[in-house]
């Protein structure tokens, strides 16, 4: 029998992969709002923009995953840091392996856990990012030029991730995009 982590990481379109989300959201009552998108738009871009040579449909589903069994509203520090442990303990009851689950748990440094696997600096810089550019309740989004000093300057000062130098470089491209609409 087919698990679920079989099933989302063999589906090849994008859209519909999310759609299996929504649904085991709609299921389980998984986290899976608009950052969730966002995040894993910033990372599609980012890959696809900067030629980066990971397994996209991974770093994508994890993407998608990674954070599912955060809490819409936490309210102590613990929930935030355990929410990633959780949501990879989640994972691996779904079938996925225990890479897979490493990668999600790394999307923040609260683990510990290294060496860290090069997908889960990915899933660092867009969670990070991409959080920074949402609004919360507590504060407005930050404009793209502030958000990307404060992730060098502060989110990720002091630690190494592979991909940081690339990621500025990769905003600074797309601030130069023009969307039709």
């Amino acid at each position: 029998m087919e698990t679920f982590a079989q099933y989302i990481l063999e589906e090849p379109d994008y859209i519909k992969k999310m759609e299996i989300v929504y649904y085991l959201k709609k299921k389980t009552n998984i986290f899976y709002d608009k950052s969730v998108l966002l995040k894993t738009e910033l990372a599609k871009l980012f890959i696809d923009t900067m030629k980066i040579d990971v397994d996209k449909n991974e770093v994508l589903t994890a993407c998608l995953l990674c954070a599912c069994q955060k809490k819409d509203n936490p309210q102590t520090k613990e929930e935030i840091e355990l929410y990633a442990k959780d949501s990879s303990e989640y994972l691996k009851k779904l079938g996925f392996s225990d890479r897979f689950c490493k990668i999600c748990e790394e999307q923040n440094r609260y683990s510990g856990s290294k060496p860290r696997e090069k997908e889960s600096d990915i899933l660092e810089l867009v969670d990070n990012f991409g959080g920074m550019l949402m609004h919360r309740p507590e504060r407005r989004g930050f404009p793209v030029d502030e958000a990307i000093i404060l992730l060098q300057q502060r989110n990720l000062k002091d630690k190494n991730n592979r991909y940081l130098d690339k990621f500025v470089e990769f905003v600074e491209i797309m601030k130069g995009v023009k969307v039709s609409g």
